[in-house]
């Protein structure tokens, strides 16, 4: 018995039709909805990461006030998660660097955090998401509460050393 294109019946993914190949193809077994994927389910598991619809739905939106990506929801691989999340992180470290400068501030300190997760659907592992902190120093005159501190100082200071000997 041939398959299509006259090859034998399926053991893997049927090219031709995104299904489980083999007998079960028949009976309506779940899709492939991540090509390339492994076709094994893990213990415990509803399904195979090829066959996840759960990665396959993923999707990642930044929720800052800043103008970088990610301002609308969109698709990222497992497999591609951690260099997409850690280059948009690193959109918020570029921004800060150029507020600094714009301000005349310095950048003394920056960070980037990736959080990481499992499916509950295949238990493959992906980065969910990304935290970048930042502090920026800006120089006594251009700080606001710099100012009010220097204001207050001065308040509590006038006539404290007032010489009336001389």
């Amino acid at each position: 018995m041939t398959g299509p294109m006259g090859y034998g019946l399926y053991t893997g993914i049927n090219p031709m039709s995104g299904y489980v190949g083999g007998p079960a193809a028949a009976q309506g077994s779940k899709p492939v909805v991540n090509p390339g994927e492994s076709m094994e389910v893990a213990a415990g598991r509803k399904s195979s990461p090829a066959q996840c619809e759960t990665c396959k739905e993923r999707k990642y939106q930044d929720g800052s006030d800043e103008m970088v990506s990610f301002k609308s929801a969109a698709h990222i691989s497992p497999e591609a998660s951690r260099g997409k999340v850690m280059a948009h992180e690193m959109e918020h470290v570029a921004n800060a660097y150029e507020k600094a400068a714009q301000k005349g501030g310095e950048v003394i300190s920056c960070g980037v955090s990736l959080q990481t997760a499992v499916c509950p659907e295949c238990g493959r592992s992906y980065v969910s998401g990304g935290l970048t902190r930042t502090a920026i120093k800006y120089p006594n005159e251009n700080n606001p509460y710099t100012k009010g501190l220097k204001s207050i100082h001065g308040m509590a200071l006038r006539g404290a050393n007032l010489d009336l000997a001389g």
